[in-house]
């Protein structure tokens, strides 16, 4: 069939006549091996006819027996008894919006018709009757509500987002009761349609900015969207910033505690993960389990991370610059221990750290991309092996494998994975710096990159919102975790202060 042939039948409505709807669904759906067309008859003498279309592949085959309208299966229906069943006592009853035991939806377009078989619905013509009866019948497995798998906690709840938008939807208004908890939906373009669903607090979330988002996400309608993370492309101010200007989540506790904060959550059918909108900087050392522990740990751990950054950006180029261009600022001791290793090495300490991180980088990319039973052990035992293989070759240095194992593992102490791959972009270019030209480089790269932050913005936010302008009251929650009476006593979020 013709595009334009095409095209005009799907702005056609749907006819009287049965036979003519279902030859133009039959050209529509032409080549599609698992479409089912079902006919079947009703009434006194089965003379009535109506017909079942069907993806076999999403449906389940009782849920259409179930809803066929005779004594075939059933002794009775919604109506009454199948033999007494009629075209106008169908069409009063579900024009009137009968009680049933599953609500359906009139369509009465052939468009509607096609987007309703294509999401999965069950679909009933019949004769005489220019409307058609949908019904929900999907029977797709999907995966069971468990443990997060990227954000594991020792204290707090344990439920986290499944690939099932309802689902992830209802945990959400388990935990806001409130009607001022609003979701919107929208519906991607293309072939996906995939149904998109972004949440707010209304009186909570800042009206530019939920202005400024529901501008982007206009786009959405034009766009094929097959994950969460389709979105955070399209409406990111930065596209190429390594940083992350939106933070993601399973975890349906941190998704409320966002939107308490004026956040907007995005969730996408068929993806476990949710985006939180906007995402700053200091937001991205922070992890749910901060506020179910006392004030005194959170703020440790939390500093333990802020330090933890800083090695995992700088050790590595530090180390170069020190050990090249500043060997008079090393004490004695530890210089002569980092020359007697260093001894019978040909490379020099950049191509050496260069080296070091790019087997590192390789081994965990190996780790997660294997089966997970063998992927943590083949990581592990590669570590050893490649490390010890590397210093009895004369190739690496000791002091250079603790270096790029300490700033491997403090990249893993950072909450979220997006800052940890931004850390692992931006470690390269700090060492060419530092190989070039020392300290002094560092610190030119370093100038560059708090540049950059400063003009940062997370829909149109600033990025570093909570430490420029420097305000003491706006550190409560981000250099350390003040107690929750004094934290909880205020609105949290920046936009309102």
């Amino acid at each position: 069939m013709s595009k334009e042939t095409e095209a005009a039948t799907m702005g056609q409505e749907l006819s009287s006549d049965l036979e003519q709807n279902l030859r133009q669904l039959k050209r529509i759906f032409q080549g599609s091996g698992d479409i089912l067309f079902r006919p079947w008859g009703y009434g006194s003498d089965y003379s009535s006819k109506a017909c079942s279309i069907y993806y076999s592949t999403l449906v389940q085959e009782d849920a259409v027996n179930y809803m066929k309208l005779s004594l075939q299966d059933l002794e009775k229906h919604e109506v009454g008894p199948g033999t007494g069943v009629s075209l106008e006592k169908l069409q009063l009853f579900f024009e009137n919006n009968g009680a049933s035991t599953r609500k359906a939806m009139l369509v009465d377009h052939m468009t509607q018709l096609v987007e309703e078989i294509s999401n999965g619905k069950l679909v009933i013509l019949f004769d005489g009757w220019s409307k058609a009866l949908s019904y929900q019948a999907q029977s797709v497995e999907t995966r069971q509500i468990n443990e997060p798998v990227n954000e594991s906690v020792v204290l707090g709840p344990r439920e986290s987002t499944v690939e099932n938008l309802e689902k992830n939807l209802g945990l959400l208004r388990l935990r806001l009761k409130t009607p001022k908890f609003k979701i919107e939906m929208v519906t991607g373009g293309g072939g996906t349609q995939t149904t998109i669903a972004y949440g707010y607090i209304e009186g909570t979330v800042d009206d530019e900015l939920l202005t400024e988002f529901k501008q982007r996400m206009k786009q959405m309608e034009s766009t094929e969207i097959l994950e969460t993370s389709y979105i955070e492309q399209l409406i990111e101010d930065s596209v190429w910033s390594p940083f992350p200007q939106h933070r993601y989540t399973e975890r349906t506790d941190m998704a409320v505690a966002a939107l308490l904060d004026g956040k907007i959550v995005v969730l996408v059918q068929g993806t476990g993960g949710m985006l939180l909108c906007p995402g700053l900087f200091p937001e991205f050392f922070q992890s749910s389990e901060d506020y179910y522990q006392r004030t005194v740990i959170s703020s440790m751990i939390r500093w333990l991370r802020i330090v933890a950054f800083i090695i995992a950006l700088t050790l590595p180029s530090i180390y170069i610059a020190l050990s090249t261009f500043h060997p008079e600022l090393i004490p004695t001791v530890l210089l002569l221990a980092i020359l007697n290793a260093r001894e019978g090495i040909p490379l020099p300490a950049f191509f050496e750290a260069l080296l070091m991180e790019f087997f590192f980088e390789l081994m965990r990319e190996a780790g997660v991309r294997l089966p997970r039973p063998i992927g943590s052990a083949v990581s592990i035992v590669g570590a050893l092996v490649i490390g010890d293989a590397a210093i009895s070759a004369g190739i690496a240095s000791p002091i250079m494998v603790i270096v790029v194992a300490l700033t491997g593992i403090a990249s893993f102490s950072i909450p979220q994975y997006g800052m940890a791959i931004a850390l692992r972009i931006l470690r390269f270019p700090l060492m060419i710096s530092a190989a070039v030209l020392g300290g002094f480089g560092m610190m030119i790269c370093i100038l560059f990159m708090l540049l950059h932050l400063c003009k940062l913005r997370s829909l149109g936010q600033p990025y570093l919102a909570g430490l420029g302008p420097f305000r003491v009251q706006d550190l409560r929650d981000i250099v350390m975790r003040v107690p929750l009476k004094k934290l909880l006593r205020s609105p949290r979020s920046l936009h309102k202060r």
